[in-house]
């Protein structure tokens, strides 16, 4: 075996070593059904890590991310349903656990804003719209349009 075959070699097993890195998060959890599992695996997916922010606690290696998988089986393992876990887990830790929080009245601007800025949005370029056409639109009156007619002529007659 030659030098560079032995480093290509090495090198192979240090990239295939951290490209695994992303499978140190999951945990091996064992359920009495594959019902279980699923749920298990849906609410994962579903449930935000509070640390990470914008991962899931599947995919997170935080130790509340371990703590959260960790009370998800617990509790899926008891028999309770998805809906019982994530009200569990929203009442615990507050409505950023969940990607799409339930409507209600405390997250009503979550849900509804982006489409009221939208219409603020085109309202407010309506009216600018408007704005603009009636200055653009300005006629001059019989007054003013002879005063500007004796200004033309006085201007072309000096010399």
């Amino acid at each position: 075996m030659t030098f560079p075959n032995q480093i290509i070699k090495i090198a192979t097993v240090l990239a295939l070593m951290f490209c695994s890195q992303s499978s140190w998060a999951i945990d091996a959890k064992q359920f009495e059904n594959k019902q279980q599992q699923e749920t298990y695996q849906v609410l994962i997916d579903e449930l935000r890590c509070l640390v990470c922010q914008n991962q899931n606690i599947a995919d997170s290696n935080a130790e509340l991310a371990k703590d959260l998988r960790r009370q998800v089986h617990e509790m899926v393992s008891a028999g309770k349903t998805e809906q019982d876990v994530i009200d569990y887990m929203v009442e615990r830790y507050g409505d950023f656990v969940v990607y799409n929080p339930q409507f209600q009245v405390k997250t009503w601007l979550l849900w509804l804003g982006p489409g009221l800025f939208i219409v603020i949005g085109f309202i407010v370029a309506i009216i600018y719209a408007k704005r603009n056409r009636k200055s653009a639109d300005h006629e001059l009156d019989q007054q003013q349009k002879d005063r500007l007619r004796k200004l033309l002529e006085n201007e072309d007659q000096t010399p």
